[in-house]
């Protein structure tokens, strides 16, 4: 094996890493900034979906939410869990999905990432879902329950008119000593039949929309961030109305505790209370997965140039180049005289001879 090649494949190892690390962090800010958009409204999704009989409506749940537990134990109920719950859920996902991008355009052997067409990118999401649904579903599982507490309170000790307050440390230690590790899985079947297709038409509405957004010879990626937050509405929006009952299911069986099968819970659901009640709470979900997806993708994306750019100008590549650039993956060495004299060298390192600037040898 020659030189050349080893260092071509270190260079790889090096930039797939640096890649799943971008990701991960970008994805983790993404989490964090669609949890304090989207909270209050998703409180009012759990309590609606697990105690239907309990509310009209929408409006009636969030005011009796803010009446009797106010803003940040009422409508911000189970948000350290939530922020846990989407770090852990987007940092895993976006981490995922782009390695799931590199196997899915491998697969279909097309080269680069950023031609894979919208249905490639579905694909991917397909399958990073499975992924990030192994470290959501426990930390969604505090959260449902932090949510739903009262209600779950008010109906197995009705003689108790005083409600006792729960943090997410002791829900967690009570879960752990009364069902052990396998108590925190609760509801996983649900939550993989939820997430896989849901990031199906979750990343192929988000990438079908960007395209139908860019103007002609335009790139996806350089639309904006309007337009980035209206293609992640889109997104959302569609994902919601294609899972949501298998959300429903979900949030039963992790709030009630139900050991029965997702498919024999939503038969039940369906039997006893007609199917309208596998949409329990579909409205505020839709009300919140506007803003808050919107602000996922942008947050993601700028995150993810940014760390880019940081990177650029910043860090040594593993054969000591320092570079200046403006903008895109640097990969691999300059010239040998530590000056880019044509395209050639600039074709090295995968930026346009034009946008190169100085470049130091140390």
């Amino acid at each position: 094996m020659t030189l050349e090649s080893i260092e071509g494949r270190s260079d790889r190892l090096s930039n797939n890493i640096t890649n799943g690390v971008i990701d991960f962090i970008a994805g983790s800010l993404g989490g964090v900034a669609l949890v304090y958009v989207g909270q209050p409204l998703d409180t009012v999704k759990v309590k609606m979906q697990t105690f239907p009989s309990v509310y009209k409506g929408m409006v009636d749940c969030f005011i009796k939410t803010l009446k009797t537990d106010g803003v940040v134990r009422g409508l911000y109920a189970g948000t350290a869990p939530a922020i846990v719950a989407n770090v852990a859920e987007n940092s895993v996902l976006f981490a995922a999905y782009g390695g799931c991008q590199k196997v899915v355009a491998n697969v279909l052997g097309i080269e680069k990432v950023e031609d894979l067409s919208s249905l490639g990118n579905a694909c991917a999401g397909f399958f990073a879902a499975f992924f990030s649904s192994l470290t959501l579903c426990p930390t969604e599982l505090i959260k449902c329950k932090l949510q739903a507490m009262r209600e779950v309170q008010s109906q197995t000790d009705k003689a108790n008119k005083i409600m006792t307050q729960i943090g997410p440390w002791n829900l967690t230690k009570s879960i752990l000593r009364e069902q052990g590790i396998r108590g925190f899985f609760t509801g996983l079947s649900s939550t993989i039949a939820r997430e896989m297709p849901g990031y199906f038409f979750f990343f192929g509405g988000y990438e079908v929309t960007r395209e139908f957004l860019a103007e002609p010879n335009q790139k996806r990626d350089d639309i904006g961030w309007q337009k980035t937050m209206v293609a992640g509405a889109v997104g959302g929006t569609i994902l919601w109305l294609v899972i949501f009952p298998a959300d429903v299911v979900k949030s039963r069986i992790q709030v009630q505790n139900l050991k029965t099968p997702a498919l024999v819970v939503m038969k039940d659901i369906v039997r006893e209370e007609g199917i309208g009640a596998l949409y329990n709470g579909l409205k505020p979900t839709l009300i919140r997965t506007i803003p808050a997806t919107a602000t996922l993708f942008v947050t993601y994306e700028y995150s993810e140039n940014c760390l880019l750019k940081i990177l650029l100008y910043t860090v040594p590549t593993l054969s000591g180049v320092y570079f200046t650039v403006n903008f895109v993956h640097i990969t691999t060495r300059g010239a040998a005289d530590g000056h880019l004299d044509s395209d050639a060298d600039a074709a090295r390192i995968n930026v346009p001879f034009n946008c190169c600037g100085y470049f130091d040898v140390r």
